[in-house]
This record gives structure tokens, sequence and C-alpha cells, in this order.
């Protein structure tokens, strides 16, 4: 079994951490089979097989296919989180029901608005404004900033950029800080998910 001593912090009295025991726990959270996660990571089925149930040591070049694979930095492959942090939240939001939040240029649908203390504010948004002058000026607020596309045809403006024509599945990641605004340019309201950060 190959165990690392771990350099998070931890109590000198906290057992030192299980490699294999943690690559299965990433690789089962993200429902991916050993076949699945081999492929992600470009290793062989049978080396990842061998890292999960302790049976060789990976070297370095592993460990960052390993990461690359999982999508995560090498120390946090050694650093799995305390059982302080793991709190089982869940908040599900059936269409229609979320907490509705109107202005003049938009009607936002609030979701996951039951959990109180959240680190991002999803909402979904009917976009009605058309133009930049039914705005006062431009929007802006701390944290960043997730959009997608669900229905019709946006315009996305923002304070450094040029405009940004945006239509079903497109998304845009910003820094919110940064003066934006939204306006429907479809013939109908379009529609939006925004995901804002909170912290």
């Amino acid at each position: 079994m190959i165990r690392i001593a771990r350099e998070d912090g931890a109590s000198p009295d906290a057992p030192p951490l299980d490699l294999g025991l943690r690559v299965r726990e990433l690789r089962k959270a993200r429902g991916w089979t050993l076949e699945q996660a081999a492929g992600q990571a470009r290793l062989a089925r049978s080396t990842l097989s061998k890292i999960e149930n302790g049976q060789m040591s990976p070297t370095y070049d592993a460990l960052k296919k390993l990461a690359v694979g999982l999508e995560i930095t090498i120390p946090q492959l050694f650093t799995p989180p305390s059982a302080g942090q793991v709190n089982g939240r869940l908040a599900t939001t059936r269409m229609g029901e979320g907490t509705a939040k109107a202005t003049a240029t938009y009607e936002h649908e609030l979701l996951a608005d039951s959990l109180r203390k959240k680190q991002m504010l999803p909402y979904r948004a009917r976009i009605r404004a058309r133009t930049m002058e039914e705005f006062d000026g431009w929007v802006r607020h701390d944290g960043e900033e997730f959009l997608y596309v669900l229905t019709g045809i946006v315009r996305l403006y923002t304070e450094f950029y040029e405009p940004i024509e945006m239509r079903r599945g497109d998304s845009a990641y910003y820094d919110a800080s940064m003066g934006h605004n939204v306006v429907s340019v479809s013939p109908e309201d379009a529609t939006v998910l925004w995901v804002t950060s909170l912290v």
C-alpha cells in the first residue's frame, strides 16, 4: 500500500495519506470506470489498477498524468478535504419554482434559494432589455460571473471589450466588477443561466 506523509498542515498524529485510496475516491466521485479514468489520464488500465491497489508507486510523470486526467493539481492528489468540510448540502429547484426577482431589464429566477451561505449564486434570467439605453449605467458587483445562453440571441456588453453576440449554447466567464450588461437581440426575450461567485 502506497502511503504518503501528509504536508497539508494536518496534525502530526494524522495517518499518512493512502494515495491509492485517494485516487480511487477521486475516480469514483466522477462516476468513472477504471477504463474511463485510465483513458482520461492516458495511462494503461493495468497501471492505474496497480496504483489504486497500492501495488506500485507512480512516477512523477504518472502523477502529472493523473492530475491532468482528474482535472486537479498534483498537490490536490495528496490533500483530501478534511471531514469537517463535507456537509452534504443539496438543493433542487423544479422548473418555474425558483424565487422570482424582476427588474426593468431582467426577470430573474433564483435557483437553490433555500441554501444559505452559498459560494455561488445560480439564477435563470429572461432578458427583456433591447438596448443599452434601458440600463442606468453599467451593472457591476464583486466576484466573477458565468453566463450561458439558453434560448434566443443576446449581446454581451462589457466595459473593456467589444460587444459579443451570443447564441444558444454560447457562454462567457468574466470579472463581474467590470461593467457589464446583456440585451436580447432576437425577436423574443432571450433566456440565460447566470452563476455568480459570492466569495
